[in-house]
């Protein structure tokens, strides 16, 4: 189920139109994301249908005809509906599923605004709606968009789900990084082993403006296991597959190992640190931190929870 943290909705005749803040996790849904989705639904037969969406998120940004329309006719391009069945079995999904080109289309939540003004007719007929298509009055429709891109924006911008967590309990200084190791309980009752990736940001270390961030964070937890791309940026959360990661603490110190922090780190949205991670420091600090985790993952979780320090 996708974590919907906040919702505008307007009323357009018989469709509802609106803008959510959405999160994603990789493993879970599609892939790891969030962002806003603006959905336009009905009420078709006595069931609430969703009859457009447009995802205006960090990487997906595409719209879906029809999501709940089963019987939806894929439109398939001539020239590949003549390849092999490999091929025409992505063209059909493509039918309905349609990526946004930003490098020509620009600001996603802008496009679908503008796309909204003057084809929402056409979009509702494609997704197999047209007797709710000719009941459109144009004049409130476009009383509306100004409304919905103003609340859609502002959702994007205010609502982003980030967390702030505890630095650690045992710090391993490595050149312009910092490890925290620290043993978390959850308030559900998952937890184990937490490793913080820290960094000073916004001033020179050791100096009162300086502000020490956490830029990448792995949660070694015993029931969902997963990691956090820029916990205090993008946040862009990643649930381990435990089948094929059995020891997720393993996994971690492998990437450590063999040079992946510095690509992980620019992923989370920090290029300057990056680039200025030394694998050498790295290396001579990840044997006594791979022995005080395994150390403490045995000595088992905190008898109370241990929360954030702040989490939306």
């Amino acid at each position: 189920m996708v974590n919907v943290k906040r919702n505008a909705k307007f009323e357009l005749g018989p469709l509802i139109i609106t803008a959510q803040h959405e999160v994603w996790d990789g493993n879970i849904q599609d892939h790891a994301d969030q962002g806003v989705s603006i959905v336009i639904t009905a009420n078709v037969e006595g069931r609430h249908t969703s009859l457009l969406r447009f995802n205006c998120f960090d990487f997906e940004k595409s719209y879906v005809y029809g999501p709940d329309n089963d019987k939806l006719e894929p439109i398939v391009p001539a020239m590949l509906s003549q390849d092999s069945k490999g091929y025409a079995e992505r063209a059909t999904f493509s039918g309905r599923l349609y990526r946004m080109d930003t490098t020509a289309d620009g600001n996603a939540i802008s496009w679908t605004i503008r796309t909204l003004k003057t084809m929402l007719p056409a979009m509702l007929i494609r997704a197999g709606y047209p007797e709710i298509a000719g009941k459109i009055d144009q004049k409130n429709l476009d009383s509306i968009l100004p409304d919905l891109e103003i609340a859609a924006r502002d959702i994007y911008i205010s609502h982003r789900n980030t967390v702030k967590h505890n630095r650690g309990t045992d710090i391993f200084e490595a050149g312009n990084i910092r490890f925290g190791l620290e043993m978390r309980r959850l308030p559900v009752g998952d937890g184990g082993l937490a490793i913080h990736v820290l960094t000073d940001v916004g001033g020179t270390k050791g100096k009162s403006y300086a502000e020490e961030t956490e830029i990448l964070a792995f949660d070694c937890f015993k029931d969902g296991p997963h990691y956090h791309y820029g916990p205090r940026n993008k946040n862009h959360r990643i649930y381990w597959d435990t089948t094929l990661v059995p020891d997720p603490l393993g996994w971690v110190l492998d990437k450590f190992k063999n040079g992946m922090l510095r690509s992980m780190v620019e992923r989370a949205g920090y290029p300057g640190v990056a680039i200025d991670i030394d694998q050498s420091v790295i290396a001579a600090v990840l044997p006594g931190l791979e022995d005080r985790a395994r150390e403490m993952e045995l000595g088992g979780l905190p008898e109370k929870a241990t929360p954030n320090l702040v989490s939306d």
